[in-house]
């Protein structure tokens, strides 16, 4: 993946250069990310990141109910 591929999106967690959805790979911004993910019933993998940036909760099937899972756990009192 080019270096100026990656700075167009710097605001992008996602490093899955591979997915077609990916903001590298189109001119598109974010919104086929946010399609298939909600068509699908999944969390974009940016707000795991934005929670657990060093990936150490497990994120299951990127579900709503898996981010849910981490949500409440990062947030207990």
């Amino acid at each position: 993946m080019s270096e100026e591929k990656i700075k167009k999106v710097q605001f992008c967690t996602c490093n899955d250069y591979d997915c077609p959805f990916n903001p590298v790979n189109h001119d598109q911004g974010c919104t086929p990310c946010i399609a298939k993910n909600l068509k699908a019933g999944e969390t974009p993998s940016c707000f795991f990141n934005k929670l657990d940036p060093g990936k150490k909760e497990d994120r299951g099937e990127y579900l709503h109910k898996d981010f849910a899972r981490i949500v409440m756990k990062l947030y207990e009192d």
